[in-house]
């Protein structure tokens, strides 16, 4: 199986907490598709990449589960790993751990698209793209 990728680290602030105190949910999603991007450049879907050869990436499925809440000053890792590449779609994880406790805070499976920017229809990936994602697939899935 191959090491999940170290696509974010940052912190929770006290404006990305909720009336109730914890991190809402829009944070989370948000930390997510940062980590999104880090991935995508990874396996060759840089901005450059996508903006020259007028591709995008569209998500189109998002399963999240939240194992733990987060507070205002934790600090926080997102790993990232790539589940499944099709021709025209790539299906990855994303786990979300406080780094003080180590502990699983929040996972996510998203599945998305390879687009042609300009005729608004998925496309091909890139040979290059799919033999870098096919390096980082794994063969199970993360423990949970």
């Amino acid at each position: 199986m191959t090491e999940a990728l170290l696509t974010y680290r940052g912190t929770v602030y006290p404006w990305h907490c909720d009336h109730v105190g914890h991190m809402n949910v829009m944070w989370y999603v948000g930390k997510f598709d940062e980590a999104s991007w880090q991935l995508f450049n990874a396996i060759g879907l840089s901005a450059t990449y996508l903006r020259e050869a007028q591709r995008g990436m569209a998500a189109v499925d998002q399963q999240i589960s939240y194992m733990q809440e987060l507070h205002a000053g934790a600090v926080v890792c997102v790993r990232s790993r790539v589940l499944e590449i099709k021709e025209r779609s790539i299906r990855f994880e994303h786990e979300m751990f406080d780094e003080t406790s180590g502990a699983l805070a929040a996972r996510t499976t998203l599945k998305a698209v390879h687009l042609d920017a300009v005729a608004r229809k998925s496309v091909p990936f890139a040979d290059a793209v799919v033999a870098k994602a096919r390096g980082a697939l794994v063969t199970a899935p993360a423990a949970g």
